[in-house]
């Protein structure tokens, strides 16, 4: 696959909750700064954490507004849509940028507001 179409598989993936496919798109040794869960190292890390997602959302919606891809390099801002099992909805706009070699994400970085995942404390 080309940037782009990680990319897009990336949020086709994780809106139909795919998580397990979701999580092959990344390298072995990938490296993902992720707003709220921090520093994640290797693709297992990502796995073992992704295995709890649905734990978190009775829903979830990541949807991309404005992709740009440059070779091995992609940003995307999207807007996140996800409603907790108690009800909470939340809502935030999404900056990503992505690094791909060999068909895989080798590192990721997302941006966001975390004042709407403050009710994920609440569970």
């Amino acid at each position: 696959m080309n940037t782009a179409e990680i990319v897009n598989a990336y949020y086709e993936l994780a809106n139909a909750g795919k998580w397990d496919a979701w999580c092959d798109l990344f390298a072995p040794n990938q490296v993902m700064d992720e707003q709220l869960a921090g520093h994640i190292e290797t693709q297992d890390t990502l796995r073992d954490m992704m295995r709890g997602f649905p734990d978190m959302y009775a829903s979830f919606e990541n949807r991309p507004r404005h992709i740009v891809v440059d070779g091995d390099t992609a940003a995307v801002v999207s807007h996140i849509h996800a409603v907790t099992h108690k009800g909470a909805t939340i809502d935030a706009n999404v900056a990503n940028y992505f690094e791909t070699k060999n068909g895989q994400i080798t590192y990721m970085a997302n941006f966001h507001d975390t004042v709407p995942f403050a009710v994920l404390n609440d569970k």
